[in-house]
């Protein structure tokens, strides 16, 4: 009896075992479907990331790209090189440049039919070639990438270089560029597919769960406020928040909604690797120069421009994948749509100012978080230093020259004293016709 019951467990362990395994492999889908930038190297770290909390069997990374930044593609590639689980390319269309490179990182290439991969070589933004230090690195790292991941590094390189020599396999000063049948034929695709489920039957699984990959709440809500059109309601908000809190110093509102605007507008491009610090640090210090212009050297001279300047400079630069002032490989496009926004965020804060400025100082609202009202003196308000006693009709004697300022001797005590603009020698005997702020105003007493 026993030995039924145990040949019972083993049955059944043994069942739940293969149903585990026949219905247990997990596949997350990733989508690149653009150019390569800060914004898709952050969603395939995302992406990675989710795999590894997930515990996936694969990745297929679906890819129609014609490439796009060298620095994000290598940190893509680097990614996929060291990730612990197969990661397959499916390759939907196109993978060009920096799209090939990430394809050649994976451990299987799949293509749609009518796909091409390679033309590897690295442009700058206006299509021509890059120096060469750009393309001796991408021949390096395409040839690594290849070799770590068995395929010929010879055509790797090939796909950058048009001077390699590859016999038939590439047309005498052109890169290597493949169509589906030549990849299968050279090693760098596995099949030609028109699915996922092509690719997971290829791999010999029958039974899988695929999850595609979307950004979280809080990925969606960062990508919004990368919207150009968002971007430039922030810097309106900004710019509108320093000039008014300038105007009326101690108010706190518009420097609070200046503040959370900076920090809505900068903390999305410094996440998604578009912003650096540098940048960040002259915005603060174009601020900081306006604010000196403004309160300890009036007039608009060095400081007010250079300021402006400054911040302007840093609104337009944080959405630009520069390199330190290096913009060989921004696009004409997002340098126009760059200086556009910043523009009309300056345009739009201008005309708050000037329309909606004396609104706002004359409004009920404004009134309630400012100090508006005035202690008039003709309504009785006086100011003075000498609360306990009034020095009004009090004599004494010069102590110093007052011209028109000095100090003046009065029952033993020792006063700051002025005259209305003429001068008193020292020891002349004066009176005091006011009190009021914290030097007296005195004049001679004549004989």
């Amino acid at each position: 009896m026993l030995k039924k019951y145990i040949f019972s467990f083993f049955i059944i362990s043994g069942l739940f075992a293969f149903g585990q395994d026949s219905t247990g492999t997990k596949v997350l889908h990733l989508k690149v479907l653009d150019n390569i930038d800060p914004r898709t190297n952050r969603y395939t770290e995302l992406g990675l990331e989710k795999a590894k909390e997930m515990e996936v069997d694969y990745v297929i990374l679906e890819l129609d790209t014609y490439g796009g930044a060298l620095n994000d593609a290598d940190e893509i590639r680097t990614r996929i090189l060291n990730f612990d689980r197969p990661v397959y390319a499916f390759i939907n269309k196109d993978a060009a440049s920096a799209g090939a490179l990430i394809s050649i990182a994976c451990d299987s290439i799949y293509m749609a039919k009518g796909s091409s991969i390679g033309a590897a070589t690295v442009v700058t933004q206006d299509g021509t070639a890059a120096p060469d230090k750009y393309q001796s690195y991408m021949r390096s790292i395409m040839r690594s990438t290849a070799e770590a991941k068995g395929r010929n590094p010879h055509i790797a390189e090939g796909m950058v270089d048009e001077d390699i020599d590859l016999d038939s396999i590439a047309t005498e000063g052109k890169v290597v560029t493949f169509s589906v049948s030549e990849a299968i034929r050279y090693g760098f695709c596995e099949a030609e597919v028109s699915s996922i489920d092509d690719i997971m039957s290829r791999s010999g699984i029958a039974s899988y769960e695929i999850t595609e990959f979307k950004l979280g709440l809080t990925d969606r809500i960062i990508a919004l406020f990368l919207n150009p059109f968002v971007s430039g309601i922030l810097i309106l908000v900004i710019i509108g928040g320093i000039y008014f809190e300038l105007q009326t110093p101690g108010v706190g509102f518009p420097i609070l909604a200046s503040a959370i605007a900076a920090i809505l507008y900068f903390t999305p491009y410094y996440l998604n690797g578009l912003a650096e610090n540098w940048e960040i640090i002259i915005f603060f210090a174009g601020v900081l120069l306006i604010a000196a212009e403004i309160f300890v050297i009036p007039g608009f001279g060095v400081a007010g421009i250079s300021g402006l300047i400054l911040t302007l400079g840093s609104l337009i630069l944080v959405m630009l994948n520069n390199d330190t002032f290096d913009f060989s490989f921004v696009q004409v496009d997002d340098i126009f749509i760059a200086v556009a926004t910043t523009l009309a965020g300056l345009m739009g804060s201008i005309v708050i100012m000037f329309m909606a400025g004396a609104r706002l100082t004359n409004s009920r609202f404004f009134s309630r978080i400012a100090l508006q009202d005035i202690q008039d003196q003709t309504e009785g308000y006086t100011s003075s230093f000498y609360k306990s006693k009034s020095m009004v009709g009090k004599k004494g004697t010069a102590y110093t020259i007052l011209r028109p300022s000095g100090r003046v001797e009065i029952e033993g005590e020792i006063y700051d004293a002025y005259t209305r603009g003429n001068y008193i020698e020292a020891g002349v005997e004066i009176e005091v016709i006011s009190d009021e702020g914290t030097s007296l105003k005195v004049r001679e007493v004549k004989p």
